[in-house]
């Protein structure tokens, strides 16, 4: 993981939509539509309204979030600049590179936020206290 990554490395990708009267489909493809193998699929629910999940950051693993249903924001954290982004759309999704500490906040009531990620699940790529992020940024 390159330590420059900032805040502005964080992309909007808009993801093809599918228009049809009985429903809209969007299909999302490795190295694709996002800009890297998918290893691990989860996503998050039943999370009460207002409340915040993640607050962490990766070393290796990119993840790319997606509002599969209601709203929520991302506040990104390079440990110099941060940035806040709003998803609440289903066709457009945020590419977060390792190196990002990102916490989802302000989710709203019946919100699912769907996680592909670039790795399999290992808890030694997860930075899980902020002051440890900032020495690995330094």
């Amino acid at each position: 993981m390159e330590n420059n990554i900032t805040v502005f490395d964080c992309n909007l990708i808009y993801l093809p939509k599918i228009e049809n009267r009985a429903g809209n489909i969007t299909p999302i493809h490795n190295n694709i539509e996002i800009p890297f193998q998918i290893k691990r699929i989860f996503y998050l629910y039943d999370i009460p309204g207002g409340e915040s999940r993640g607050a962490h950051a990766h070393k290796e693993c990119h993840q790319f979030l997606v509002a599969a249903s209601g709203a929520y924001e991302i506040l990104l954290d390079d440990g110099k600049s941060k940035r806040l982004v709003q998803l609440n759309r289903p066709y457009i999704g945020l590419h977060i590179p390792p190196g990002i500490w990102a916490s989802e906040i302000n989710f709203s009531s019946g919100s699912i936020c769907l996680v592909l990620a670039s790795h399999e699940y290992s808890e030694d790529d997860y930075i899980r206290q902020y002051s440890d992020f900032l020495n690995y940024k330094k």
